[in-house]
């Protein structure tokens, strides 16, 4: 996967150097999955830096991140290839009437004519570094994709019927992930390391705060960090992730903040929360939240 192979110390610095505040288990399964050539299927709750490993870890190989968003009905018509056919109609047409029929099927069913989609693109290429290959929040698709999946990632290769099979010269370095809100088939995740990321704790959140959002004063990071520690205890519809935290941080900067106090939390408390309920039930509560994140 990378020219120059990496140990579990060096993935570890060079997420920290890249403001990417992980661990010894992340960058553990990271370095497994580069050695066995294995996807690594990594799980938690939203906003908690599932996709940014994907990133920074692209980054950290010198590669090329070729990213498939998942969505429900997603199928190989936006995942892996589909034909160009306006393309094909007017190659067909310029070919005039005396044209073998034949040799124009054979020309239009040809790479030139073939729209390439992240799957294929990550199979396919000419990087001089295998690309970082990010299936993201594969809980949204569906289990015709999910089967569709399973082969790909065993051979690492594609079938197009018109031209054939496709096999990866490198194998991407693959990172699935899933928010849980539906449960993966087992089948795929047996052809993949799996990771979790939890919720930070305390310490560990101000430090991604301090790195991710340099802008929020020292004393306004731990603050924040505190507030929604305590946001996540709360029986909330949905609780604030880390992306949250950052957003909330930079907000607060943004206003001029070095300290919290009741007005600006109230007032900004929209960084965090995203449903109406939650809001309504966590105002009643602001300056008990200040007081004790204040003092944290």
């Amino acid at each position: 996967m990378s020219s120059a192979p990496l140990s579990i110390d060096d993935i570890e610095a060079r997420l920290r150097e890249r403001r990417y505040i992980g661990d010894r288990a992340l960058a553990t399964s990271i370095f497994l999955a580069l050695k066995l050539e294995k996807p690594l299927f990594i799980e938690g709750e939203a906003g908690v830096g599932k996709t940014e490993a994907a990133k920074v870890m692209a980054d950290v190989l010198g590669a090329r991140l070729i990213r498939l968003q998942c969505y429900e009905g997603i199928d190989l018509a936006h995942a892996v290839y589909e034909w160009n056919y306006p393309r094909q109609l007017l190659h067909i047409r310029l070919l005039g009437e005396q044209e073998d029929r034949r040799i124009a099927e054979r020309e239009i069913f040809s790479s030139e004519f073939l729209l390439r989609r992240p799957l294929l693109d990550a199979i396919d290429n000419d990087d001089l570094t295998a690309p970082v290959l990010l299936i993201d929040e594969i809980d949204r698709s569906d289990e015709e994709f999910e089967a569709f999946l399973l082969e790909l990632l065993s051979d690492f290769q594609v079938s197009i019927p018109e031209i054939g099979t496709i096999k990866a010269k490198k194998a991407p370095f693959v990172v699935i992930t899933s928010n849980r809100t539906r449960e993966v088939h087992d089948a795929l995740k047996r052809r993949c390391l799996y990771h979790w990321i939890d919720y930070p704790d305390l310490e560990k959140e101000v430090e991604i705060v301090r790195a991710r959002a340099p802008e929020a004063a020292e004393g306004l990071a731990r603050e924040v960090a505190a507030l929604v520690q305590g946001l996540r205890g709360m029986d909330l519809y949905k609780v604030p992730g880390v992306a949250e935290t950052l957003d909330w941080a930079r907000s607060l900067a943004a206003l001029g903040a070095t300290r919290i106090d009741s007005a600006l939390v109230d007032a900004t408390l929209g960084s965090a929360l995203k449903y109406q309920e939650d809001l309504e039930k966590v105002r009643e509560q602001v300056p008990a939240m200040v007081e004790k994140a204040r003092g944290a």
